[in-house]
């Protein structure tokens, strides 16, 4: 499980080695309702892929160094000792113009820009809410799931689709 002053820890550790990372998943929608809303077992952030090989040292020496998952170009899971989880979404662009994640298969998701939201009372780069929920279609969603949505929507406004939307 990862906790507020880690997911710090960890933007401040790849910030420090010149790394640009922006917030994503369960973290990305606590971020943008700017309050934590449940315990999360990991970290995603999308990072630019050429600087995957800093993020990786970076990481590497703060001790994720277990590779759970590499399914790159499209992600690369890692796990320190502690069983603290980052998964790292890789795009070819900018922090300024966002990017292109490769994806199996040839397609390409596009994340757009950063957007800031909040985290311990710490203004953070994000995933934005339209994006967010544009990850969470194509495949089965779980309670969890449906409830960060809900939240979402609850904390932006943002419109779900179908599947996501409240019982009447």
């Amino acid at each position: 499980m990862l906790n507020e002053s880690d997911v710090l820890e960890v933007l401040d550790l790849l910030k420090g080695a010149g790394a640009a990372a922006w917030v994503d998943g369960g973290w990305g929608v606590d971020a943008l309702v700017g309050e934590t809303t449940r315990m999360h077992s990991d970290l995603d952030l999308v990072v630019l892929s050429d600087q995957l090989d800093v993020v990786r040292d970076a990481l590497a020496g703060a001790g994720f160094t277990e590779v759970l998952r590499d399914r790159l170009p499209t992600a690369l899971a890692v796990a320190d000792g502690a069983g603290r989880e980052i998964d790292l979404h890789p795009v070819l662009g900018s922090l300024r113009e966002g990017g292109q994640q490769q994806l199996p298969g040839g397609e390409r998701f596009h994340y757009p820009a950063p957007v800031t939201g909040t985290i311990g009372g710490r203004r953070v780069l994000c995933v934005d809410a339209a994006t967010q929920v544009r990850c969470h279609l194509g495949y089965q969603a779980t309670d969890k799931d449906r409830r960060d949505m809900e939240r979402l929507r609850a904390g932006t406004g943002v419109e779900l689709p179908p599947g996501y939307l409240p019982s009447p």
